[in-house]
């Protein structure tokens, strides 16, 4: 064609044609002749002029002869072998690795592709020698599609690049491979990157060789190999994974992708652990800037990927942001689960409340364990105080404190930067598979920040019983482990005995204070959230049961002070717990004491003094001489009014006094069945009323025998 070309316009090449036409059909009439007629076989060398005359040519060529490729399968890797080596046959280091590599495809074979013939893995890899089968492979599978790639002489001057620069790393005790793969390319050499986008036909993937292969300092995958394991370091496995996937994601194919098992394939060594290759492609997944991922299939393209963008984002996430961010997912985690009171990011110790209840103090999350021992002061004067003065129920708060601040802020600014790539996504006009990519990164980016809370919280800090702040670490915490934070915590607390659901009344007998003969109900629930030495108690609520069972079983007696006496006074006798009032009006009393008191009384007669304890345990009883007698006849009314029959009453009771209402009221006249009480309740709530309440207040009516008819709008 070049002689055509250039004799075209003297008439030669008409000439020529001719004779060619008249060789052609000579050498037909001959028995032991060929012609052998070699014209280009890429189209791109040619002008418009030459493709007519080209085409001439093959048409008629083809009425007489019939097209062959002289360099096909092994013939070509043997042509290379014997154009870029003295080459003199397999040498003895070639027989052992190919043999190595052979035995390794064997074992292997369900982990790498198909398309490898793995029955004849010696034979393959013996003529692909020195080269990877698969250096040659991806030229003939995907680079021969390229208009612009040259079959041999593409292949050989990019091979030729690629051996020297390999001798040379090889002589200056450089890295040394067994076989030059599709890894060891050396794409930081410009002028061998230079010859692969000459022979690609354009050169937009400069940007991403250089960015996340090698070429320059800060390529990831180089800085990666640099920073990981021994094994992945001493391989170059990161940038090794890079560079083929780069090969096997070009070269003009319909899908332009790089599989799982190519890149096993193409990296993997006799003595290099497989599973260390997912590990590396993983790694480069989530950080390569050009880099795309589908379905276990990879690819680099000319545009930035997410990655990239996710890098540009995380830097204008203001701390602000970052601040709040952290603080609503603690507050989100820690709210979900039992009811227990909490308080979040307290400043003074004012804001905690104290009460005779257990409540969670989570501290903020700018605050850590790890800041010399300011935030553990803090919490113990907190504890210790309640504004200006000391702290009654100091024993009934629980600090939950993060280990560290650092994960936080890093997951929650990588949240934020996919959220602002999100709400911007219409803008950047991203295909369907950045969609997806999208959304499962910013479901996963969420996932990630819910489990750091887990896994900072996981001290607890609360009083001891010497009165000092003790630390508890909840060890490795994640979210699988429990159904919500709170009732982890809980679990962990109920068993190491400092959070108890339920106490004995022989527990308060052995606790009993020597100071008191009688015990307040009130002082008794008290006692559980001021003092170190008593357990934390979940539900202040179970103080009355436990004083219910003990005057049901005879152990302790509930009374009410009237004068020097007891009045009511409940020993060894049904009682509710919701009976049971909490008051500074009520007392609890020993066994000892309340049988002494019973003897002493009578039936029918003015209540007695209270008993008091002499030093060696026995009651003392004291009566005045003017109660010695039991007059018989009822008492006189007063001024000389006759007796009254009947009273009545009409008010407003405070739910909260209702206890005392009938304690200090109405229990002188629950005698008999002359007493009537008529009770009208109107309940309001302007969040509005649920049905299942209604239901269960209707359940509790007829439990008591009464009427369930609960008239609603």
């Amino acid at each position: 064609m070049n002689y055509v070309s250039r004799n075209r316009k003297s008439g030669l090449a008409a000439q020529f044609y001719d004779f060619l036409q008249n060789l052609s059909e000579t050498i037909r009439g001959e028995d032991k002749a060929v012609l052998a007629v070699s014209i280009p076989a890429s189209e791109g060398e040619m002008n418009a002029e030459d493709q007519s005359d080209y085409g001439r040519y093959k048409h008629l060529l083809n009425r007489l002869g019939k097209a062959v490729i002289l360099s096909a399968e092994t013939e070509t890797s043997e042509i290379i072998r014997r154009r870029l080596f003295e080459w003199g046959g397999l040498p003895d280091d070639g027989k052992k690795t190919v043999g190595e590599y052979a035995d390794w495809v064997i074992e292997h074979r369900n982990q790498i592709p198909g398309l490898f013939p793995v029955d004849q893995a010696r034979d393959v890899f013996a003529a692909a020698y020195p080269f990877h089968p698969m250096v040659l492979s991806v030229f003939e599978r995907k680079w021969q599609m390229l208009p612009r790639f040259q079959r041999t002489r593409g292949i050989l001057r990019l091979l030729a690049l690629w051996v020297s620069r390999a001798y040379q790393e090889g002589y200056k005790g450089g890295h040394r491979d067994p076989l030059i793969t599709l890894g060891t390319a050396p794409l930081d050499d410009p002028l061998f990157r230079a010859a692969v986008f000459e022979q690609l036909g354009e050169s937009r993937l400069e940007g991403a060789v250089t960015a996340d292969i090698c070429g320059k300092k800060e390529s990831f995958a180089t800085q990666m190999d640099k920073e990981a394991l021994e094994a992945i370091k001493k391989a170059r496995l990161h940038r090794k994974a890079a560079t083929t996937i780069f090969f096997e994601s070009n070269g003009g194919q319909l899908r332009a992708e790089a599989t799982v098992p190519e890149i096993r394939l193409g990296v993997a060594e006799p003595d290099l652990d497989i599973g260390n290759v997912e590990t590396v492609l993983e790694t480069l997944a989530g950080n390569c800037y050009f880099l795309t991922v589908e379905k276990n299939r990879y690819r680099f393209n000319f545009t930035a990927n997410l990655n990239k963008l996710l890098a540009d984002r995380r830097a204008t996430i203001q701390d602000q942001q970052i601040k709040e961010c952290v603080r609503t997912e603690v507050q989100k985690i820690f709210t979900v689960g039992t009811g227990v009171e909490r308080v979040y990011f307290p400043e003074k110790s004012g804001q905690i409340p104290d009460r005779p209840a257990l409540t969670f103090v989570i501290t903020a999350p700018e605050q850590s364990l790890q800041d010399n021992g300011k935030l553990t002061k803090s919490i113990e004067s907190m504890t210790k105080e309640y504004g200006t003065a000391a702290r009654t129920f100091k024993s009934a708060l629980i600090w939950c404190v993060p280990e560290t601040t650092v994960i936080l802020r890093d997951e929650a600014r990588k949240l934020l930067a996919w959220e602002a790539i999100d709400d911007d996504a219409e803008t950047l006009k991203f295909d369907e598979a950045q969609k997806r990519q999208l959304a499962e990164n910013l479901k996963k980016a969420q996932r990630d920040l819910r489990e750091s809370v887990w896994r900072t919280y996981k001290n607890l800090l609360l009083l001891d019983k010497e009165n000092k702040m003790r630390t508890i670490d909840l060890g490795l915490v994640h979210s699988s482990a429990s159904e919500n934070m709170m009732t982890l915590i809980l679990n962990r607390l109920r068993q190491d005995g400092d959070v108890e659901e339920g106490i004995s009344p022989n527990f308060l007998i052995r606790n009993w204070p020597p100071a008191f003969t009688e015990w307040s109900t009130k002082s008794v629930r008290d006692a559980f959230f001021a003092s170190p030495q008593f357990p934390k108690l979940l539900n202040a609520e179970v103080i009355k049961d436990t004083i219910a069972r003990g005057v049901n079983n005879g152990l302790l007696a509930y009374v009410g002070k009237k004068g020097d006496g007891y009045d009511p006074f409940i020993f060894g006798k049904d009682l509710n717990a919701g009976d049971v009032e909490i008051s500074e009006d009520m007392f609890i009393i020993g066994k000892e004491p309340a049988e002494s008191f019973k003897s002493k009384t009578r039936e029918g007669a003015p209540p007695l003094p209270i008993p008091s304890i002499k030093p060696e345990g026995k009651p003392d009883i004291s009566i005045p001489k003017e109660q010695e007698k039991i007059q018989e006849k009822p008492e006189q009314p007063p001024y000389g009014s006759p007796p009254t029959t009947k009273i009545c009453w009409s008010g407003e009771i405070p739910p909260q006094k209702w206890m005392n209402f009938y304690t200090k009221v109405l229990s002188k006249y629950a005698v008999g069945n002359e007493m009537k009480i008529t009770l009208n309740v109107e309940v309001k709530q302007a969040a509005g009323i649920s049905s299942q309440k209604i239901e269960e207040t209707k359940t509790a009516l007829r439990e008591l025998g009464m009427d369930d008819d609960v008239k609603f709008d």
